[in-house]
Order: structure tokens, then C-alpha cells, then sequence
């Protein structure tokens, strides 16, 4: 058994809570033995769903709290008022070392705000970005900053391209991953002045395997495997990412199903279709980890099931077994102001 990784788990944040999150957490202590999941909430409410199932319960424990901070609160003042909130109790459990990670559903704001504020970045590191895997035809790439800082500065962006970097070597095992950054052309000279301020940036250092600019188009492809630009654009490209992929799913199975004949053809290739959309599942990864903090928080998205809280735990498992924090310490040198 490898060394015990404490997660805390927000069981009252997203869509599906406390219900689904609950039932991620047994299913990951049940398949791996080196996980302690710490459930963060209402305690009535978590212990009728723990009743359904069977798990080792000294891998389990609830943390009870009174409040729950909603997807429509102001971030900032939840997280000043709402002190037994269990986004704010996970985050100061995972500040104080008690667990390793912290993972939620809910608020992403929130969770910004909470993971900045509470747990605190690594010194050195001038912001903590949000970072998400995306399928592309080759696998997956990092999408790095996708919601945490919409005004970066250049020296961020460099930090997100060493950070990113780090990321996908040792928890993709990804050797010498490619590194590019996103901008309206492929030329040296396109892009906006935070784009043409940051480009000479990644090209001289020497820590990342940059390979220049790329346009959005490119990103599915897999041109990239770390694509590195603000929050707003990487809100953005992820967005349109979701939406496209679940317009496209509709329209298949729209078509499948028109006639008799499409129904035959969709029972014919349906295991090749399930197989190739497998592909493109991102929850196999688990979330997304906002990186550079003193401690690791997930965010999740809030639809998220259990399968999806499962994977989560294992990502929080294999960040710590990879030293990830470690590595971005020796990794980032402080730049001044």
C-alpha cells in the first residue's frame, strides 16, 4: 500500500450532492486502498446516503457544517461570512495539512477565491491558475488559465507554460511536453499586446519545450499539449469546446434514429461509436486543479457524478505521489513585481 492520501470532499457543492458525491467517495476508497476521503457537509443528510453502501469506515469521515455557500453568492463575501461553510472547512483543513487535497462541485467562484484567499499559493508563484484537461485527437491537452485570472500579465502566462508543463510530465506522463500559446495566427508578430509581450517570454526559457503561437482551431487537433493564455480567452475556447461537443452528440443521434434503416446502421456501429466518444470523455481525468497552491484544490464541474468524484480522488492521489507541489517549488522562481 502506498502512502495514505487525505482528501477533503465538498458533499454539499453541485448539482448532484450530496447523493452522487457520496457515492464517488465509496467507490474510490473501495478501489483503491490508500485513500481516506474526509465528507464535508450536512451530517444527516451524508450519513443517509453512506447507509446505501459498504466501505471501510475508518476511510470515511464526516466533518459536519451548518452552511452551504450557493452558486449565485458573491464568492468573496461567502467565504468572508460563511465560516462553517464546507468549502471554507475543506480549504482550512487542506491550508493546515490535515488533508492533502481539496475537491468540489460547487461554486467556482468560490473555490477561486477560497483556494487564493485560504489555502495561499506557493511562494513564488504570482497567480494560481485553473487548469483542465480537453480531449484532442491525440489525447488530451492542458488548457491553462481557463476561469481563475481574466487580467494575467506575461510573467503569469510564463509561469502557467513552467506550471503546465510540470503538470502534464508527471501526471500524464507526457516527456518534454509541447507548449504553445494561444493567439489569433501562428506568426511570431499576431496576437494582442499580452500575447506579443508573452511569446519572447516562453521562447527563451529554457524549463518549457515551446513551439510558438497556436490559433484555436489548432487546439483540437492536438497541435499542443499545454495551450497557455488568459482566463477569458481560456474560458472561452472551453466553452465553446462543451458546446460544440454536445451539439454534435445530439445531431448524431438525431440522425441515427430518422428511419429504420439509420437504426440498423446505428446497432452496427454503435461499439465503434461508444468506443471513439470514450475518447473524448474528460472525466476520466478527474477536475480541474488549481495549481501553484500551498495545497491542491479541485474544481469540478457541477453536473459531476460519481464517477467523476472518483476520479478526482484518484487525480488528488497520483498529484501527491508525483510530488507535483515539489516540483513546482524547485521549478518557479520568484519574479518581482
Amino acid at each position: 500500500m502506498g502512502e495514505m492520501v487525505n482528501v477533503a470532499l465538498d458533499a454539499m457543492g453541485g448539482d448532484n450532492a450530496p447523493g452522487e458525491i457520496v457515492k464517488g467517495a465509496v467507490e474510490a476508497i473501495n478501489e483503491r486502498d490508500n485513500v481516506k476521503v474526509f465528507l464535508l457537509g450536512k451530517e444527516n443528510l451524508v450519513k443517509a446516503e453512506l447507509a446505501k453502501y459498504t466501505y471501510d469506515e475508518s476511510r470515511i469521515e464526516i466533518i459536519h457544517t451548518e452552511d452551504v455557500i450557493e452558486m449565485a453568492e458573491a464568492p468573496v463575501n461567502a467565504i468572508r461570512k460563511k465560516k462553517d461553510s464546507s468549502i471554507v472547512k475543506g480549504m482550512n483543513m487542506t491550508k493546515e495539512g490535515i488533508t492533502d487535497a481539496f475537491v468540489s462541485a460547487g461554486s467556482t467562484g468560490a473555490v477561486l477565491v477560497g483556494g487564493t484567499v485560504l489555502v495561499g499559493r506557493i511562494k513564488g508563484v504570482e497567480r494560481a491558475p485553473l487548469a483542465p484537461l480537453i480531449p484532442t485527437a491525440t489525447g488530451a491537452a492542458l488548457l491553462i488559465d481557463c476561469g481563475a485570472n481574466v487580467d494575467a500579465r506575461s510573467s503569469h502566462l510564463l509561469q502557467f507554460a513552467k506550471m503546465g508543463s510540470i503538470y502534464m510530465e508527471s501526471v500524464m506522463g507526457i516527456k518534454n511536453p509541447r507548449v504553445a500559446l494561444v493567439s489569433n495566427g501562428a506568426e511570431e508578430e499576431k496576437g494582442n499586446a499580452l500575447v506579443k509581450e508573452t511569446h519572447p517570454l516562453l521562447r527563451s526559457c529554457p524549463d518549457i519545450n515551446f513551439i510558438g503561437n497556436i490559433e484555436a482551431r489548432d487546439i483540437p487537433m492536438g497541435m499542443a499539449d499545454v495551450v497557455v493564455c488568459e482566463a477569458f480567452v481560456g474560458n472561452a475556447i472551453l466553452k465553446t469546446y462543451e458546446g460544440v461537443g454536445a451539439v454534435l452528440i445530439n445531431k448524431i443521434k438525431g440522425s441515427l434514429m430518422e428511419s429504420l434503416r439509420t437504426k440498423i446502421g446505428a446497432l452496427l456501429i454503435k461499439p465503434a461509436l461508444k468506443r471513439t466518444l470514450g475518447e473524448f470523455d474528460v472525466d476520466k481525468y478527474g477536475g480541474a486543479p488549481l495549481l501553484g497552491l500551498n495545497g491542491l484544490v479541485v474544481k469540478t464541474h457541477g453536473n459531476s457524478k460519481a464517477v467523476v468524484i472518483k476520479n478526482c480522488i484518484f487525480q488528488c492521489a497520483t498529484f501527491k505521489e508525483q510530488k507535483i507541489n515539489e516540483k513546482i517549488k524547485e521549478g518557479i522562481v520568484p519574479v518581482s513585481e
